[in-house]
């Protein structure tokens, strides 16, 4: 530990607040919350801690807190901290799934809707559905059911829908209101179970339907009666009264969480969550905020009743929620509650296996490489690689990965401006350049490792800039291939020299990944590239030179630029009439042309 952070830590107040920890960077990496930030901040840096805590711990530096007058404001303050910040550690915590609802507007003429987006007006939203096909099942047996507007037709203007019985807005006789609000109150009555007396009523015309022999209306109505049933199996009466519930129940071992929400509307059980995240600070602490930022920050929409096991603050989620929160000692509730605990457990189990070959494929496989190159661990590592063919269409490629993972919102394509022919080295040189000019400029963070595809001759140009042109420092390593194109070493160095990985080992695999997913991402951008070019060349532009002179001449010359060098003579062997070949060749050399756009 720092002097710097010891003597942070000895006068840390014993109140409550919030504390943003800080990697060598300055970067928010983690924000927490506590009733007492002295004994939370410093109980990182004493005492036992598992190991995903102590890598935490680790990459600390600096930190700062923000003293709060309440636990209440401590806990709104984390979870507008991590909005702001989205540090890297709390990532996991962050519940980034909104669920689908329907939604009954409250227009003129109401439509019945699929929405993610809960708004503060009139409308009736019923839900969630963690599975966006069952919500779609339930609208489409809905729209099927009751003629609520589908189209954006005037009065007097019918739309197939009319014509299908399932939209009346476009009638020429205005629907009265009194007409919707029934419709709609049959809708509502289904979505909160009343799916029962609907179909008795479907049964009814059915039977009716065929004494008159009209065997296909019959067959309809056993259709509609079927997706019925098939849309409302999932739902199981779980209480007696009719109040809507979210119940939840946590499960934790190993520094790792298991939350399960189980959605009860009308009585029924209707839909299940389950999020499994790594947590770093007391476990009933971090299963307050994750229901803080469930409703607050996802906003999902909130039940008039929460239920939660024992031992948790009701009276602080209710006041943040400003809802029921209810812990139940006994009867059906108390039950719900602990099936959820009960499966959040079971999933917990199942997970560690997969969580920890994750991990050992990710994070564990980066600090290994780190180890290897006796760096510091390279959590950002962005990598290059170059692609063209006999100098055509030269292009660049790079890609990220963040703790061993491809983080495909950072990749990058680059063409190459300055580079004639198949030179890879001076396109290496251009693409960094590029990219950390740029970097510096705006100010952005610079990765913790750069790979180049390619040896000693790659890495040495790439040096050149990053060292002599930006003044970076920055380690670079260069993978090589062997005669079968697949990952064989892993060069670092100053000279550069082989460093010794086992194949069999994670952060082999590691690098392997990422040499194959930046080649594959060059290759793919160069096809591109090069799929567009050969249909559109400067050498359209030039009169006389249709679609075969122009490949016959890029066929013999390679590329534009060859062309554009070459004499008339050489053009007028392949067939070309002189006048056209001079044509081509002013063309190309008056300064209008270019060989790529």
């Amino acid at each position: 530990m720092n002097q710097q952070l010891s003597e942070k830590l000895a006068v840390l107040p014993a109140q409550p607040g919030c504390y943003l920890m800080k990697d060598k960077n300055g970067t928010v990496i983690y924000v927490g919350k506590s009733k007492k930030l002295r004994n939370r901040v410093r109980s990182y840096f004493t005492g036992a801690n598992d190991q995903k805590t102590q890598r935490l711990v680790r990459e600390i530096q600096d930190f700062e807190y923000i003293v709060t007058s309440s636990e209440m404001e401590a806990l709104i303050l984390e979870m507008n901290l991590v909005k702001k910040y989205d540090p890297r550690y709390n990532v996991r915590l962050k519940d980034d799934k909104s669920y689908p609802y329907l939604k009954i507007t409250s227009e003129r003429h109401p439509r019945l809707l699929i929405t993610r987006n809960l708004k503060k007006d009139k409308g009736k939203y019923f839900g969630p559905y963690t599975n966006v096909l069952a919500a779609r099942e339930a609208k489409k047996l809905l729209d099927r059911l009751y003629p609520l507007r589908k189209c954006n037709n005037p009065p007097g203007r019918p739309c197939i829908y009319y014509h299908m019985g399932q939209c009346l807005a476009c009638s020429e006789k205005p629907v009265s209101e009194e007409t919707y609000k029934k419709i709609t109150q049959n809708i509502t009555s289904f979505l909160q179970g009343g799916h029962k007396e609907i179909k008795k009523d479907l049964v009814a015309q059915m039977h009716e339907a065929s004494d008159e022999l009209n065997f296909e209306r019959a067959k309809e109505l056993r259709d509609l009666i079927q997706h019925l049933e098939a849309v409302m199996e999932r739902q199981k009466m779980t209480l007696n009264d009719q109040v809507d519930r979210d119940i939840f129940g946590y499960s934790y071992d190993k520094g790792w969480m298991c939350i399960q929400v189980f959605f009860v509307r009308q009585g029924k059980l209707i839909e299940r969550d389950v999020s499994t995240f790594p947590f770093f600070d007391d476990p009933d602490d971090t299963f307050i905020s994750f229901i803080g930022r469930f409703y607050l920050h996802q906003r999902h929409l909130k039940p008039k009743q929460l239920l939660v096991p024992i031992g948790t603050d009701t009276d602080l989620l209710s006041e943040l929620l400003e809802i029921n929160v209810h812990t139940p000692f006994r009867g059906g509730k108390k039950e719900l509650v602990e099936l959820a605990v009960k499966n959040a457990a079971i999933a917990l189990n199942e997970k560690f296996t997969l969580i920890e070959r994750d991990e050992a494929r990710t994070i564990q496989a980066v600090e290994k490489l780190g180890d290897a190159l006796n760096i510091e661990t390279p959590h950002r590592i962005e990598a290059f690689d170059n692609s063209n063919i006999q100098g055509t269409d030269p292009v660049s490629a790079m890609v990220v990965f963040t703790d061993g993972r491809a983080d495909k919102k950072g990749y990058r394509k680059y063409k190459i401006r300055n580079v004639d022919g198949p030179d890879d080295y001076d396109t290496m040189r251009e693409v960094i350049r590029r990219r950390y000019t740029r970097l510096l400029k705006e100010e952005q963070p610079l990765p913790d490792l750069i790979i180049v595809d390619g040896g000693k001759g790659q890495m040495s140009a790439a040096l050149e800039v990053l060292e002599n042109e930006l003044g970076l420092d920055i380690p670079l390593c260069g993978l090589a291939k062997d005669d079968k194109h697949k990952t064989s070493e892993l060069v670092y160095g100053e000279p550069p020299g082989v460093i010794s990985l086992s194949r069999k080992s994670q952060a082999f695999y590691l690098v392997q990944r990422i040499q194959d997913e930046v080649h594959r991402f060059a290759i793919s951008f160069h096809r591109q590239l090069r799929g567009k070019n050969l249909f559109n060349s400067e050498l359209d532009k030039i009169p006389g030179v249709g679609e075969k002179r122009r490949r016959l001449l890029l066929t013999h010359f390679k590329s534009v630029n060859e062309i554009k060098n070459t004499s008339i003579d050489n053009i007028t062997k392949l067939g070309v009439p002189q006048d056209v070949a001079q044509n081509i060749l002013e063309h190309l050399n008056d300064g209008e042309g270019s060989e790529t756009t």
